[in-house]
């Protein structure tokens, strides 16, 4: 579909992102096993922890996303975004295997339980309804962003870096899937609202991002991150999906799933001037 308005962008229906989940579970991506895990034991005490513990949280079997997505898709009439959530999903357990594979072959295992999992998933489990769901995940996928690159540089393993190139080719697409949900959420919110919710956001971004260099700031300097940089790096990428996630910056004339909003239990409100 194309913008009707010059240089805005026109945000994806659930149904387009169907066929965007259906069309890259085909593509063929060969991961080069033959050549083995390929990585050397000092390099493997440096990332393995790190690995094992990103690896689970790339495994959730995503139930409370799914009845959260369900319970939305019925309030806005839009039954494909209930198919679109499931398929990402899977996009993501996918992920996790590579990895959980990786580990195997390397012959440290995968593990069933970690702080940092449990943290993240009590702190969704708070509440049901899919803004609440959603930014989470925005935040962890935009730190997952910056943390595969930096195991793609930690490693002199070429399938660990084949799987981390693999999972970045994803998490681009998934961000922006999830920040454009979002902006169709914020279409109804006034201007002094925004403010507040992304300024909640901010903060919560800033603990999130405590954490993660807390848990996994071996693996991060293992890669070439100092703090600093990890900071800059991951306030650079969680500034692109908050512009991501403005609903102005969207051409939302013809977008069928806006006409679902207004119509349905939602009543989303025109954008506030």
């Amino acid at each position: 579909m194309k913008s009707t308005k010059p240089n805005l962008p026109v945000s994806r229906s659930s149904a387009e992102w169907v066929a965007y989940f259906r069309a890259n579970d085909r593509r063929d991506r060969p991961i080069p096993w033959q050549f083995g895990a390929a990585v050397v034991p000092e390099e493997l005490q440096r990332i393995a922890r790190s690995l094992q513990a990103w690896q689970l949280g790339e495994t959730s079997d995503g139930h409370r996303l799914r009845f959260a997505a369900a319970r939305f898709a019925a309030q806005t009439g839009d039954p494909e975004y209930r198919f679109a959530i499931d398929l990402f999903i899977a996009e993501e357990q996918r992920h996790g295997e590579l990895l959980g594979q990786f580990l195997d072959l390397a012959g440290v295992g995968r593990v069933q339980a970690d702080w940092g999992d449990r943290l993240f998933r009590m702190a969704r489990y708070c509440l049901r309804n899919i803004e609440v769901w959603t930014t989470p995940v925005v935040m962890v996928e935009t730190l997952a962003v910056v943390y595969y690159n930096t195991i793609r540089r930690a490693t002199g393993s070429c399938v660990l870096q084949t799987i981390c190139k693999q999972i970045l080719d994803d998490e681009l697409p998934h961000l922006r899937f999830q920040c454009e949900r979002l902006a169709m959420i914020y279409r109804s919110r006034s201007r002094l609202a925004l403010r507040a919710r992304m300024a909640a956001q901010r903060f919560a971004f800033f603990v999130v991002m405590l954490l993660v260099w807390f848990g996994h700031r071996r693996a991060l300097r293992a890669g070439g991150y100092s703090f600093r940089h990890y900071w800059r790096s991951c306030w650079d990428r969680m500034s692109a999906s908050w512009r991501q996630m403005n609903p102005r910056r969207y051409d939302w004339i013809g977008v069928a799933l806006v006409s679902a909003f207004e119509q349905g239990h939602t009543k989303i409100r025109p954008a506030a001037s």
